[in-house]
């Protein structure tokens, strides 16, 4: 049965990727390699790699590449860098010598380990490493000044307490993955705007994510019974998607009317309650609402 999410479309940090992020691939990656010829010639790849040490952008995206191409240019002032839709085992650690990059992009790779020589990336804001073969998110990663984090489809089954460090993390996507509990310190999170953590194995969702400004919460397809009645003070929210999650608290009922019917519960619910009679009350109210 598939649960209604609230109205509306876009909020602040959609407008950050489309502002800041427009020629990174993590909404369409590859997208300008997909309009090439398939077969790329040796000269198109000199011609991407000349063109990146005078523009300080490296798009490489889509070549089926298993080694480096760049050895023998200077792109040490690359401020973006797509490696995505490659075969790439690891991230190439010419890439973690690129001080200025703000912007890296490593979807649909073969990569099992971040190296902690990308703590070299002292300006990274943006950060796509989804569809890879990562099986841990190391602590290190969060002392880079990360804006947008994409760990999505990996083989996850934790994230690390110090993801509390992040403080300027704006974007979180951790979905389809493995990840069976979510720390604490995610409520240090204190910039986070969205949050998708879909298709995981999670059965409770921590309170301390109440304490975020988040505009946008995907927690379906996993286990969760129940939101927290604390949520109810996530008063920027303005879309939550919970499909597929064997929902108890709010009702599934109530989770179908959407996201209005689901803080009004969620209200009641922190009502105090007195005496039976309260509780009639408060259940009449709840029913002529709804």
């Amino acid at each position: 049965m598939k649960m209604a999410t609230s109205q509306g479309a876009g909020g602040p940090a959609a407008a950050l990727q489309s502002q800041h992020y427009l020629n990174v691939a993590h909404w369409n990656p590859g997208v300008m390699q997909q309009q090439q010829h398939p077969l790329h010639t040796a000269r198109s790849l000199e011609r991407a790699l000349e063109d990146a040490v005078c523009s300080g952008m490296l798009n490489i995206s889509g070549r089926k590449l298993r080694d480096y191409p760049g050895l023998n240019y200077d792109l040490t002032d690359t401020t973006q860098a797509d490696l995505s839709k490659n075969r790439f085992c690891e991230i190439p650690p010419e890439v973690c010598m690129f001080a200025p990059l703000e912007s890296l992009n490593l979807y649909h790779n073969c990569i099992k380990v971040v190296p902690e020589a990308i703590i070299n990336l002292q300006m990274l804001t943006y950060l796509n490493i989804s569809r890879n073969q990562l099986s841990v998110l190391p602590k290190f990663l969060f002392n880079l000044p990360l804006k947008v984090l994409v760990v999505s489809n990996n083989k996850l089954v934790s994230i690390p307490e110090e993801i509390g460090k992040a403080k300027d993390l704006m974007e979180l996507d951790i979905s389809c993955n493995e990840i069976q509990v979510l720390p604490t310190q995610m409520g240090k999170l204190l910039a986070l705007r969205e949050l998708n953590i879909r298709r995981n194995c999670l059965q409770v969702l921590p309170d301390e994510l109440s304490d975020l400004p988040l505009i946008r919460l995907d927690f379906s397809c996993n286990k969760i019974t129940e939101i927290p009645i604390s949520y109810r003070k996530l008063k920027q929210l303005q879309h939550i998607v919970l499909d597929n999650n064997p929902m108890q608290s709010p009702p599934a009922q109530i989770c179908l009317k959407g996201k209005i019917h689901i803080f009004k519960y969620l209200n009641l619910q922190a009502c105090p309650v007195t005496s039976f009679g309260t509780v009639l009350l408060l259940e009449q109210k709840f029913t002529n609402c709804v």
